[in-house]
């Protein structure tokens, strides 16, 4: 079974499912921190982990594995949810690596009625220092709707690499001034906070998911 952490108030009309990165757990501070930015504006906001992550917790310290392999293992807590009883819209998405195994499976999804959009959280579009090893061949024709939360200086992805990238029309980008992989700024040089950019990340989803959830 798959085992979730939930903010937010269960009456909420809209869920965000989130997955974690590669290698930082569910309940790690950038997480549980969008997660309840999220949960203040309104939203039901879910996390669960992947099995290698969940076996962590017991001692078992396996690798993040290739991200495609575990494509069924969100489906599954997909499915796990609505079992739980959630109703209504539903968004999936993650942190970086959880980000990207709910894009690969999310026009299937789209295509069944069982989601209304993708929220990426710090999009992996390619290993750090390694700029031409790009992950997005499957954005470009990608028909969920979907929105992607950026840091401008993400070593992942900055903002001028991804302005070159054949990225679908239903991607819209949310970028986040001097933001990092976890979306946070240097204040000292950018002036805002970490907390500043998660108000504007939660707002920007509420926003967009007012355009798109039914």
């Amino acid at each position: 079974m798959t085992a979730f952490l939930f903010d937010g108030t269960e009456t909420a009309p809209i869920t965000v499912l989130l997955a974690h990165g590669a290698g930082a757990p569910m309940d790690s501070a950038s997480l549980t921190a969008t997660a309840k930015a999220l949960a203040e504006a309104g939203f039901r906001v879910a996390r669960f982990e992947f099995h290698y992550m969940a076996a962590r917790r017991y001692g078992h310290r396996k690798p993040p594995p290739r991200a495609e392999t575990v494509n069924p293992e969100y489906v599954k807590a997909i499915a796990e949810l609505r079992a739980k009883g959630v109703t209504g819209a539903l968004i999936i998405g993650g942190k970086s690596m959880g980000g990207r195994v709910a894009s690969m499976i999310a026009d299937e999804m789209f295509s069944k009625g069982e989601i209304s959009g993708l929220l990426c959280l710090g999009y992996p579009f390619h290993p750090p220092a390694k700029p031409t090893q790009l992950r997005t061949k499957h954005l470009a024709a990608l028909k969920t709707p979907t929105l992607i939360c950026q840091g401008t200086r993400d070593e992942f992805g900055t903002k001028d690499e991804v302005a070159g990238y054949a990225l679908s029309d239903a991607i819209e980008m949310l970028w986040l001034e001097d933001g990092d992989h976890d979306l946070k700024p240097r204040k000292s040089i950018s002036g805002f906070s970490a907390a500043d950019h998660l108000k504007t990340l939660a707002e920007a989803v509420k926003a967009w998911t007012g355009r798109i959830a039914r």
